[in-house]
């Protein structure tokens, strides 16, 4: 099977699984045991949490760890609403295109009495600084955009929206599990105050990640995880100390390996391949990650051909089974594709083992497909 799925989970790398492995083995302790034993595991969890601050310009004290982005997300827009800044504010600004998990939360929010902007983007996928601008009120708590978006590749100005936000007083949190290892960021430079990322989007293991929370320190956060106060108390239960080697180990790895990947010569052969065998595509977005390619094939529908293809291709598609009917996704929707082009869509997002024959292989595949309709 050709794996073109990396954005929803990039291949754990071989350097993290024989960190992981080693770690089980070395670092079995409750780091918060008053013990040697546990005393080495926290050790381990501080020289992660160095590591993760090192890489976007924060402060170790400001790094928690958490099971996940969507667990950091959960911490970001609930946790933060009743701190200094943004108590007695009820208004939110996030966009259409925010991952899934963004949304319910939000929608969460609404139902607790919280009034939320859900900003358009351009056709490209793009929120704007000045969309931000507008949207935003004296009331405005906190202000919610992702770094990149997960189907399009998209890169939003979050050094611009940033700036905006400190500008009116208001909390600013970016999604950057699409973007982190991939992109830089700065946090103060961005004016981002809180952050989420995930390890299994950099060739970690899922079911760890983290959040950064400006000055997490004198910050009033309310915990969404009660517990003993691991985590400055801001997220408890143990933490697991092997998938936090884990995350460190990806930290260090995966910008690298990204930065000499030669993605754009996978996409230019894609599109060479698909010009070669005639076969009609939009690649939808603007200035985007390189791995990332939204591709809607006009002549393919989609949903038919994964599943005469399930045991070939691993590749996200642009539309999603709700109940009995097919939605458009809320991504493509929102840049102005309609239900019938959002079922001839597909996103490949590539890795580190992706090479031109899987792409070949891939566009045969379409157009025999094509062929015997």
């Amino acid at each position: 099977m050709i794996y073109f799925d990396s954005a929803g989970s990039f291949p754990v790398l071989d350097e993290v699984k024989e960190k992981v492995i080693g770690a089980f083995n070395l670092h079995y302790a409750n780091p918060s045991s008053d013990h040697a034993a546990g005393a080495m595991a926290a050790n381990e969890l501080e020289r992660v949490r160095e590591k993760i601050a090192e890489s976007i310009g924060a402060s170790p004290s400001e790094i928690i760890f958490t099971s996940g982005a969507t667990e950091s997300n959960n911490l970001a827009l609930k946790g933060l609403l009743h701190c200094d800044l943004a108590k007695n504010k009820k208004h939110i600004v996030t966009s259409k295109i925010e991952h899934k998990c963004i949304l319910s939360i939000c929608s969460y929010l609404e139902a607790c009495g919280y009034e939320v902007t859900y900003l358009s983007p351009d056709s490209t996928g793009r929120i704007s600084a000045d969309t931000v601008k507008t949207a935003l009120r004296d009331d405005t708590a906190l202000v919610s955009i992702m770094h990149v978006n997960n189907e399009l590749g998209t890169l939003n100005p979050i050094s611009e929206i940033g700036e905006l936000c400190f500008r009116n007083r208001t909390l600013f949190h970016t999604d950057a599990a699409q973007s982190f290892g991939k992109t830089e960021i700065d946090v103060d430079d961005m004016s981002i105050d809180l952050l989420s990322l995930s390890a299994h989007k950099i060739g970690g293991i899922k079911g760890i990640g983290a959040i950064y929370i400006r000055d997490a320190r004198d910050i009033d956060v309310l915990p969404v995880i009660h517990g003993a106060g691991q985590e400055l108390g801001i997220r408890g239960g143990t933490v697991a100390t092997p998938l936090v080697v884990g995350l460190g180990e990806a930290c260090k790895a995966f910008p690298i390996y990204y930065a000499e990947a030669d993605f754009g010569q996978i996409t230019a052969h894609l599109e060479c391949e698909l010009k070669g065998k005639n076969i009609r595509y939009t690649i939808n977005g603007g200035t985007r990650l390189p791995h990332i390619v939204s591709l809607t094939l006009p002549e393919i529908d989609v949903i038919t051909f994964l599943l005469a293809h399930r045991e070939d291709f691993s590749l996200a598609q642009g539309s999603a089974c709700s109940s009995k009917e097919i939605e458009a996704s809320h991504v493509l929707k929102a840049i102005g594709l309609d239900r019938e082009k959002a079922e001839r869509t597909i996103r490949l997002s590539f890795d580190f083992n992706t090479t031109k024959h899987d792409i070949s292989t891939l566009v045969s595949k379409l157009k025999a497909f094509i062929e015997s309709a």
